[in-house]
């Protein structure tokens, strides 16, 4: 015996079919994940030691939330400078993030505190080992192989008080 769903029956159903899928979007939407890669940045123009670093700046809440998720390369000597209202600890994460990088936590005299190395579309935390003002994610090795080291000065940072 087969049954028939009663007409009234099937509409209730695909109408809170439809609201949970609303629902659900809502909610991706409301914790800030993007879909896509943010538009390019500012950017500023750093450097530690004879090495030259163009970098945008994620110096928002948003710009700093999504930094560079979903993006799929980064030129040899670009990366994201991250600023930070005022001196705190500071983790980084992978989410959603394709490129392997690495990222240099700062001060605020610009002087590496720790290099973290990061693996792609993870969400392991890797933090400061103190609290810092800055951090620059580059593509994975980039300190290692200019032999940039923690207590390295970076010069060229923007003021970061002035992070919104």
């Amino acid at each position: 015996m087969t049954y028939a769903m009663p007409w009234r029956v099937f509409l209730v159903v695909m109408a809170r079919s439809l609201a949970a899928l609303l629902l659900a979007s809502t909610l991706v939407h409301a914790q800030g994940l993007p879909a896509k890669a943010q538009p390019p940045l500012r950017e500023v123009q750093l450097s530690s030691g004879l090495y030259l670093i163009k970098a945008e700046v994620a110096d928002t809440e948003a710009t700093r939330e999504v930094g560079l998720m979903f993006r799929k390369k980064m030129a040899d000597n670009h990366g994201m400078l991250f600023i930070f209202g005022r001196a705190s600890q500071q983790c980084m994460w992978m989410k959603n993030t394709l490129l392997p990088l690495s990222v240099a936590f700062i001060d605020d005299q610009g002087v590496i505190v720790n290099i973290e190395d990061m693996k792609p579309q993870t969400e392991n935390s890797h933090c400061s080992a103190k609290p810092v003002s800055y951090a620059i994610e580059m593509n994975l090795g980039w300190f290692a192989s200019r032999h940039i080291l923690p207590g390295a000065q970076v010069a060229g940072l923007p003021e970061a008080g002035k992070a919104h």
